[in-house]
């Protein structure tokens, strides 16, 4: 197991990156689920990860655990359509799995995300191939055990192999053979998260303790 472990301070980073890569993708993530969804998907996650930011530096939670499930508890309540609840899922579920610890080692991280993401799974009936946030999110938390840098890489290249998938979930499904040819919005702002985990974990070496 990895001897270095990350603090609340650390998870309050990361969401704070992801909502600032949101911020700056969420035109691009809007124009991909114009193709095959409801043309929302940027704007959605655009508010809702500013109103997590807001909320996280407001009352800063104390542990890893608290500061994700209260990250997916304002998913819940500010993104409508369904990356609201999916995200949500996410971040809650992993967070619960992290329980009260005050410091986890990115092996405990990957754990736990694989745990939320059977909840993803769950909640919307998905499974990897059906060109859906999974097909990012399984790879990536898979390559976590090996590094931030592997996991980034893993979803990257997840949400492009969404391109040639026909969608059997969601609202892509809709489209039937159409929806071939296009890249997964959900699978790219998967990627998007694990972007921003792999970025503050390289800027923030000082936050890691060997022991």
């Amino acid at each position: 197991m990895s001897a270095e472990t990350y603090d609340a301070g650390f998870f309050r980073d990361w969401m704070a990156a992801a909502a600032a890569a949101v911020d700056r993708e969420a035109d691009r993530l809007t124009e991909l689920d114009s193709a095959i969804g409801d043309a929302d998907h940027g704007a959605n996650l655009k508010r809702g990860f500013a109103a997590v930011t807001a909320a996280l530096e407001k009352e800063p939670p104390a542990t890893p655990g608290a500061v994700l499930t209260g990250a997916g508890r304002q998913l819940i309540s500010t993104v409508g359509g369904a990356s609201g609840p999916l995200y949500g899922t996410l971040l809650r579920r992993t967070g619960k799995a992290l329980g009260d610890a005050e410091r986890v080692s990115r092996p405990e991280l990957a754990e736990a995300l694989a745990a939320g993401i059977a909840a993803v799974a769950q909640l919307g009936g998905a499974q990897p191939g059906d060109k859906t946030m999974l097909d990012a999110l399984g790879p990536a938390a898979e390559a976590l055990g090996d590094s931030f840098a592997a996991a980034r890489e893993a979803a990257e290249a997840g949400a492009l192999a969404t391109v040639p998938m026909l969608a059997r979930k969601g609202r892509a499904s809709y489209l039937g053979e159409r929806s071939v040819g296009h890249q997964d919005p959900g699978a790219t702002s998967s990627a998007l998260l694990f972007g921003a985990l792999a970025d503050v974990a390289d800027a923030e070496g000082a936050a890691e303790v060997t022991g």
